[in-house]
């Protein structure tokens, strides 16, 4: 089965949640008029890092930003995937949250950031995700993850050994550390053999300025679409025969010795 993804590399206006909705909307209708299946946007994209206003910014699933995607993908025929502020009443606590919402407007399902980057003051202000979920979708099972998260190797193996085809990492990642990000991405998708769709933002906020480089990647760590430091619209095909192909002519998924090199607290 194929998927034609479309990741839409933006600017955000910290703590505006009206226009970055606008610039998402026009995203949104070129990824549409591209004929994209699904559109990716990067993390936080409704707020940016205005974390100290996060419990203000932050809205209930389906309600807010969530609901004007769900809005929006039915609008497009079009799944959107993201990151937003959650606000839990459970809990009364923000999260940095991951959904899925398909062509429908049905949400399929989230993830909360369960790694926390403090460097950015998201353990002062968020909660902590506590489980990695996997979605089913048509082609397959199929995974998120936010950001930092993509430096834990652990997380990714995890969702591949559950049976994920593909990961999507939403994201706000400097351009200083810009080369670990590209390095990181393209060595997810090669040692999981799975793809790997990246969207991170670009512009700058009152502390960082974000590097860009939204990168599209299959199986064997061939980089099918990348952007440079500006805002873009990626496309590509995912074809998602290449998983079998991969793992059939490079078998490492199946010669792992798991018991051999346990982790320390794995015993």
């Amino acid at each position: 089965m194929e998927l034609k993804v479309a990741v839409a590399q933006i600017d955000i206006a910290l703590g505006d949640a009206e226009a970055n909705l606008r610039t998402v909307q026009n995203s949104a209708a070129e990824a549409a008029a591209s004929g994209a299946q699904l559109l990716v946007l990067p993390e936080l994209w409704g707020s940016g890092y205005d974390l100290g206003h996060a419990n203000h910014l932050a809205d209930e699933i389906n309600t807010g930003l969530f609901g004007s995607m769900t809005a929006l993908a039915r609008h497009h025929r079009l799944a959107i995937c993201g990151s937003l502020l959650e606000w839990n009443p459970e809990t009364e606590q923000a999260y940095n949250t991951a959904y899925w919402y398909d062509a429908e407007g049905a949400l399929r399902g989230t993830y909360r950031k369960v790694h926390r980057f403090g460097l950015m003051q998201e353990d002062r202000f968020l909660g902590a995700g506590d489980s990695t979920p996997l979605l089913n979708l048509p082609w397959g099972p199929t995974a998120l993850a936010i950001c930092y998260d993509l430096r834990f190797p652990e997380l990714f193996r995890r969702y591949t050994l559950d049976g994920a085809l593909l990961v999507v990492i939403p994201a706000e990642w400097p351009v200083q550390r810009i080369a670990h990000w590209r390095t990181l991405l393209q060595a997810r998708a090669i040692e999981n053999q799975i793809f790997v769709v990246a969207c991170n933002r670009v512009g700058k906020d009152a502390a960082n300025q974000f590097g860009g480089c939204s990168a599209i990647i299959d199986p064997w760590g061939a980089v099918l679409a990348e952007a440079h430091d500006h805002p873009a619209l990626l496309t590509a095909t995912l074809d998602f025969s290449v998983v079998e192909e991969v793992r059939s002519r490079i078998p490492a998924l199946m010669d792992r010795r798991p018991e051999i090199y346990k982790l320390g607290d794995e015993q």
